[in-house]
C-alpha cells in the first residue's frame, strides 16, 4: 500500500511538472528550427514599442520628450538603432528594452522610412 501511494505521488507530481513546462510547443507560428517570421517580429516590435517607448516617442512615432522616429529607418540601420537602444543616446537611458525585445523593436523601427 505504501508503494502505491509513493508511486501515485510521483506520477501526479511528474504530470504537474510536465504540464507547467508546456510540453515544448510554441505559441507562435514558428517551429523549433525556424526563425520568427518578419510579420511576427514586426508585430512584436510594435507591441514592445507601445509598452516601453511610446511614452517618450509618441503614439504615432511623432516624438515628445524623445525625438520623432517616423522616418528613423531612412537614416539609421537596424544595427544602429539597436546600438542606441542598448547604449542610450542623449536623454535616452541604455537598455530601456533588452534582448529579443530590443532586436524586435530595432527591426520594426528600421522599416520606418
Amino acid at each position: 500500500m505504501k508503494f502505491k501511494k509513493s508511486f501515485m505521488a510521483l506520477l501526479v507530481g511528474s504530470s504537474i511538472a510536465l504540464a507547467a513546462c508546456g510540453g515544448g510547443n510554441k505559441a507562435t507560428n514558428e517551429t523549433a528550427n525556424e526563425e520568427p517570421t518578419t510579420e511576427t517580429t514586426s508585430a512584436r516590435g510594435e507591441e514592445v514599442y507601445k509598452q516601453s517607448c511610446m511614452s517618450c516617442h509618441g503614439q504615432n512615432l511623432e516624438g515628445q520628450v524623445g525625438p520623432s522616429l517616423q522616418k528613423v529607418g531612412a537614416n539609421l540601420s537596424k544595427d544602429e538603432i539597436l546600438n542606441i537602444i542598448k547604449n542610450g543616446k542623449g536623454q535616452m537611458p541604455p537598455n530601456v528594452v533588452q534582448g529579443a525585445d530590443a532586436e524586435a523593436v530595432s527591426e520594426w523601427l528600421a522599416t520606418k522610412k
